[in-house]
């Protein structure tokens, strides 16, 4: 694989798809919530989930700690999973407290391997969520991995089968200039072309990436 062909296959999406707008979110701790709250459901039933806390005025470090953990699942119970999240979002806002006070301003000044190291600590946050708080509330170039990356990697000979997620972002990493805003649109990119062409049951057919050399050779 060289860094000409992660050029390619991001400049065939970017001109099929055009920019993705990721993520969305209105404050850097609203960011970070829907990251967490977007494990295992679509953004639409985050969204909810959100608008909910913002009706209960609580979409605040300090709103999120005060309020009870189950009163706190009955208000995120659009995004599924309701106890578990509420669950994780109490344990980050644990951590937040215990360690930088309440302040997202004090993580501003944490280098990103640390971060990322810490953000591994809290329970219920996996590579993906810390990765997507990294890249998307703190604009850290650090490249997210998801099911449909991995998925399109695979099926494009990016890089060998059965790569877990760490091989997976130090691979796109180490072929792309380290760029946040490069980062987040590929990411937004290759999710889309995931849930539109390369899904479980591939859709080869019309796929933007159907040009590249190996899927011509495959016809």
């Amino acid at each position: 694989m060289t860094d000409n062909t992660q050029s390619q296959i991001y400049e065939l999406l970017f001109g099929r798809f055009g920019p993705q707008h990721w993520w969305p979110g209105e404050t850097q701790f609203e960011i970070i919530v829907g990251a967490i709250l977007t494990q295992n459901t679509n953004w639409t039933n985050v969204e909810k989930a959100i608008a909910n806390l913002k009706a209960k005025d609580i979409l605040s470090p300090e709103g999120l700690r005060r309020t009870d953990v189950v009163q706190l699942a009955e208000v995120v119970r659009p995004a599924g999973y309701y106890r578990v999240k509420a669950k994780r979002l109490k344990s980050f806002i644990d951590w937040l407290f215990e360690t930088y006070d309440g302040s997202l301003g004090r993580l501003e000044e944490v280098g990103t391997e640390q971060l990322r190291a810490e953000l591994l600590t809290v329970k219920g946050v996996g590579p993906e969520t810390a990765d997507s708080i990294l890249l998307y509330a703190f604009a850290r170039a650090v490249f997210v991995v998801d099911a449909y990356t991995a998925r399109i990697a695979s099926r494009h000979q990016l890089i060998e089968p059965g790569a877990d997620y760490e091989q997976l972002r130090e691979f796109f990493e180490a072929h792309m200039p380290q760029d946040v805003q490069l980062f987040n649109e590929y990411h937004a990119l290759l999710v889309r072309l995931g849930k539109e062409f390369c899904r479980p049951n591939a859709r080869c057919s019309g796929c933007p990436l159907e040009r590249l050399p190996h899927c011509l050779d495959n016809k």
